[in-house]
């Protein structure tokens, strides 16, 4: 500094305390600017103040030596208290110099450029709130000082900047949000400290409305909760939950859809209470918004569906998902939605009460509900909430979702091999919905090969041996002409879920009775019967034929789902019941065991026998013997109680008593064989066993007698060998070309 450069009003003593290196004479020397300055003020002498202030700005406080700007900091703040009330006047010329000191390099004026600033603003008060944007700038920054002794002079100005605010009613929010913003993604602890403070004053003072820039600040906040600090973690789930309050208060004043997105980022966090919170966060404005959520709805569910899988160590997250979407189809429902929140309370602000058309991205929804379905990483709870979805939207929304019919159906069909029952059960409420609904009708109408189906997608289509299903005057391909009319996705249905038993036998034999049982309560169990058996008719893996006819005859006989199917068949009272028992007959002669049993279901006794009388003309293997076996042991089942008591009646019903001899002499001397034999030395009057031939023997039978009419059972008869006969070729070309039957012939 230049020794005789005029600074005048200020003496040459002044000056040279101001730039003494010791703290007591620069005291002195802001004592005497302090009365100097008062004087001015007295005068009303303007020019003169402002010209003190210049000179202690730009000679001292802006100067290259130290102990300069040190005396040019406490003379400012002198000149400050000398001001007193009219300090107001000139604060832009008093802050900045001080302002600039905030980055000198030396803590030690850093640390007196605080105390400047504490001592100006102390004395100007709410004159400083003009200026809050470049105050708040430096604390900001003073805030994550390395100095513990500039922090604590920071925090002093900061509390004292706080008071200010808090008792003020004209300060400027507009501008301090930008700043706050910016600021608010600071990866310094002390830095985020200082902002979460800021936050929870503003947040309190009544006159305040911080919410209306939520959005601004939602996605920092939820950033500064993953700090490391544990100190900083709950100051910033205070000030969150304080944000809560405020939306469930005040609902009508809320941005939901300005936030949506943050909060679906933010539940896919790794860190459990930034993830715990934003799902806390999510369900209250599902609740609270309803409608306005739908666009958001896709990555709502791809935020939400992965936490329902979370193990023991994440049980808060899936706690506070309760009303997700475990649940969703009844709490966080379309219809909800579509109500506009919580009953009772919609919302009603500026933002919601003009009904702006608001529809579901079902695109969306579908894609990310097929995505979690195609991850096989995914959790059994996840996969039951992604089923429950599509239930709930092929419910509320069935022709939009028919759309996505084609793209959702092999993996649904692939689901049924899932290793969980309660998944299946779920799985196979969907695809009964779709094979059931109205809507199928028409969304799903036109042949395999139409524009309907994407290519490559074989599962929908329709094997060309069932064309030879189809009668003249027929639409298409999509239903069987023997089976009831059904929705247009059944019979493609019938056909995916035979071709998936047959290319995975594992699953039919794990699964496959579980299946067929739990369709039959969600759909018509008449019609699965008829098209599963259309189907079979014409399939041409016999092997795979006899099996499933298998499977399926012993549902029908053993459980009771089938009860009242078993009734209709029992009689063939109608025209419908015995079109069903031929229908039936025609595919259960791929098994013949299993062909003798319908006919003792459905009374038809001498049929039995005859087909009985044929079976001498077939290779018998230990499979054959087992399952004749297995029907002894089911005769004796309370299912055919009936026909026990029949045994009865011997003169009514002889044929009955030939085929169940019939099947004694198939069987090896064996339990089953005694069992059977046992059974039949119960039945009265053996020798009223003579029968003549003729006419009028094959009506003894009061169940042929009602049904002959109806029935071509010599047709039947001759179908039985043809297919036997095709199932012997087999055998014989398989057994030719080396390939192990197993058939283990019993000679």
């Amino acid at each position: 500094m230049n020794p005789e450069k005029d600074f005048s009003p200020l003496t040459p003593s002044i000056v040279r305390a101001l730039n003494d290196k010791l703290y007591e004479k620069r005291k002195v020397a802001a004592l005497e600017i302090e009365k100097l300055v008062r004087e001015f003020v007295a005068q009303n002498s303007t020019a003169q103040i402002k010209h003190v202030i210049q000179i202690l700005s730009q000679e001292f406080a802006l100067s290259q030596h130290p102990h300069s700007r040190k005396g040019g900091l406490i003379g400012l703040a002198a000149c400050s208290i000398a001001l007193g009330k009219d300090s107001g006047l000139y604060l832009k010329e008093l802050i900045e110099p001080v302002l600039t000191c905030f980055n000198d390099a030396d803590s030690r004026l850093r640390y007196y450029a605080c105390e400047a600033l504490y001592n100006i603003v102390k004395v100007a008060r709410g004159s400083v709130l003009p200026h809050f944007k470049v105050l708040f700038d430096g604390l900001s920054k003073l805030a994550a000082d390395p100095d513990p002794n500039v922090k604590s002079g920071s925090e002093l100005l900061d509390r004292l900047l706080k008071d200010i605010v808090t008792e003020s009613n004209n300060f400027d929010l507009v501008s301090f949000i930008p700043l706050l913003r910016e600021r608010i993604y600071s990866n310094n602890q002390y830095a985020r400290q200082f902002i979460i403070s800021w936050i929870l004053v503003l947040e309190s003072v009544p006159d305040i409305n911080l919410l209306d820039y939520l959005p601004e600040i939602l996605d920092g906040l939820f950033q500064i909760l993953g700090d490391n600090s544990k100190e900083i973690r709950k100051m910033c789930e205070v000030a969150l939950g304080e944000f809560l309050k405020e939306i469930k208060k005040n609902p009508s004043s809320v941005k939901f859809a300005e936030m949506a997105n943050i909060l679906v980022i933010h539940c896919q966090a790794s860190d459990d209470l930034i993830q715990l919170t934003a799902m806390c966060w999510m369900r209250e404005f599902i609740q609270l918004a309803g409608r306005v959520m739908l666009p958001y709805s896709s990555g709502i569910l791809t935020a939400v569906l992965p936490c329902l899988s979370y193990d023991d160590r994440k049980k808060s997250i899936l706690v506070a998902e309760a009303v997700l979407p475990p649940s969703l189809p009844s709490q966080m429902s379309i219809s909800t939605w579509q109500k506009g929140g919580r009953r009772g309370s919609p919302i009603s602000n500026a933002n919601l009460t003009e009904r702006i058309q608001v529809t579901l991205n079902l695109d969306g929804i579908v894609q990310v509900l097929d995505c979690h379905l195609h991850d096989s990483t995914i959790g059994m709870m996840t996969r039951i909430a992604v089923l429950k979805w599509l239930y709930h939207l092929y419910i509320k929304t069935p022709r939009k979702m028919f759309r996505h019919t084609d793209s959702l159906f092999p993996i649904l069909l692939k689901t049924l091999s899932d290793e969980s029952d309660e998944v299946i059960l779920k799985d196979l409420e969907v695809l009964a919905e779709i094979a059931s609904s109205p809507a199928g009708q028409t969304e799903g109408q036109g042949a395999p090969d139409g524009p309907s189906l994407r290519p490559g997608q074989l599962e929908l289509h329709i094997p060309l041996t069932s064309s030879l299903l189809l009668l003249p005057g027929t639409k298409g391909m999509e239903c069987s002409p023997s089976t009831p009319t059904m929705n247009s996705y059944f019979y493609k249905f019938m056909i995916n879920l035979l071709k998936r038993f047959s290319s995975e036998r594992k699953l039919l034999e794990l699964r496959g009775a579980f299946i067929i049982r739990q369709l039959c309560l969600l759909l018509n169990a008449e019609n699965i019967f008829h098209s599963m058996a259309d189907i079979l008719l014409r399939e041409e893996d016999l092997k795979f034929a006899s099996t499933m006819v298998h499977t399926l005859n012993t549902i029908l006989l053993t459980s009771s789902e089938l009860f009242q199917l078993r009734n209709q068949l029992k009689d063939l009272k109608t025209a419908e019941s015995r079109n069903l028992f031929c229908c039936l007959y025609r595919s259960w002669c791929h098994n013949p065991v299993t062909t003798v049993s319908l006919c003792f279901l459905t009374q038809n006794y001498k049929h039995a026998y005859d087909l009985i009388q044929k079976f001498g003309d077939l290779e018998v293997t230990v499979d054959f013997l087992i399952e004749v076996d297995k029907l002894v042991q089911l005769i004796e089942c309370p299912i055919f109680t009936y026909l026990r008591l029949q045994l009865l009646d011997v003169k009514n019903n002889p044929y009955l008593i030939k085929a169940l001899y019939g099947l004694l002499m198939l069987l090896p001397q064996s339990n089953a064989f005694q069992l059977l034999s046992h059974r039949l030395q119960c039945v009265p009057n053996p020798e009223l066993l003579q029968t003549a031939d003729g006419p009028k023997a094959s009506l003894t039978s009061k169940k042929t007698s009602v049904t002959t009419p109806a029935i071509d059972y010599t047709e039947l008869l001759q179908h039985f060998e043809k297919v036997q006969s095709k199932h012997l070729q087999v055998r014989h070309q398989r057994a030719n070309r080396g390939e192990n039957l197993d058939r283990r012939t019993v000679f």
